[in-house]
């Protein structure tokens, strides 16, 4: 079964790197939208100097590679490794595919969402596209002040504003735009857009709350001892996980028990276990 999970990583990436290269060749590069990193520094040189994408993102990795293994040690798994050469290799291969639509504003939107599928499918399998993540953490490495996060904003901002010299500002305002939605579909592939709610409830009548909790929506609870700030009383907490669409529900149930409970919410991105995702043995060791 575990090379079963690695061939459907190794799909994953593939699969990923495709869609990826579309993103780049199909709305961002043609429209000359930089959308930061190794792939955003290329398109730039791309313009000005005639260098295709491609192995120009090729050969800013190599590099990056044989530095990060010097100083960082082997911490660059096959994966990795082969992620970035398919990226750099559809690129090529799709360079000729025709381009949707020569509206800037649409091909940074929509060039974004395919660029940030395409490299979240890859991140799902613990791997990266190396380029400016590489960068990052040998910039961390150097200069500790300076996180990966950090970096990878330096490095970015570092190629948008080289877009905006290199062409006009607008093209760079346009790449924040790519930027900013593909980091966004990457959370999306990444963590699920079925948000769930995390729910904190405190109430002088908790035992008839969690009673209905688990009669009427079927939901576990936990309790948390706590003790209040002010009155230095100790009090309960009730957390209770629930979907987006059993919220109201939720605090029907709160309002009609105790008008004056205490809760709070908040988003989760991810919830494991009963009533929720189970993770299989196999996904679980990727």
């Amino acid at each position: 079964m575990k090379l079963k999970a690695q061939v459907w990583d190794y799909l994953l990436i593939t699969l990923g790197t495709f869609i990826g290269s579309l993103g780049l060749n199909m709305f961002l590069i043609p429209n000359k939208v930089a959308a930061g990193g190794v792939s955003g520094l290329a398109t730039v040189l791309h313009y000005l100097f005639g260098l295709p994408v491609g192995w120009t993102m090729l050969g800013f990795n190599i590099p990056l590679f044989a530095a990060g293994t010097i100083f960082l040690g082997p911490v660059f798994g096959a994966k990795t490794v082969i992620g970035t050469l398919l990226l750099s290799l559809f690129t090529e291969l799709t360079q000729n595919f025709p381009v949707i639509t020569e509206d800037l504003l649409l091909s940074s939107v929509y060039g974004g969402i395919a660029l940030g599928l395409g490299l979240g499918l890859v991140f799902k399998t613990r791997a990266t596209t190396g380029g400016s993540d590489i960068a990052a953490m040998l910039i961390h490495h150097f200069f500790p002040v300076v996180s990966i996060g950090q970096g990878i904003l330096l490095i970015d901002f570092f190629v948008i504003a080289l877009n905006g010299i290199s062409f006009n500002w607008e093209y760079a305002m346009y790449s924040w735009i790519a930027l900013f939605v593909s980091s966004k579909v990457i959370d999306i592939v990444q963590e699920g857009i079925n948000y769930a709610k995390a729910v904190y409830i405190i109430s002088d009548k908790n035992d008839d709350i969690q009673k209905r909790i688990l009669e009427d929506l079927g939901r576990g609870i936990t309790l948390f001892e706590a003790k209040g700030g002010y009155t230095g009383e100790s009090r309960k907490v009730v957390m209770c996980a629930v979907t987006r669409l059993e919220l109201p529900k939720l605090k029907r149930i709160i309002w009609d028990i105790d008008p004056k409970a205490f809760i709070i919410i908040h988003d989760v991105h991810e919830v494991l276990g009963e009533g929720f995702t189970f993770v299989s043995q196999d996904n679980a060791q990727k």
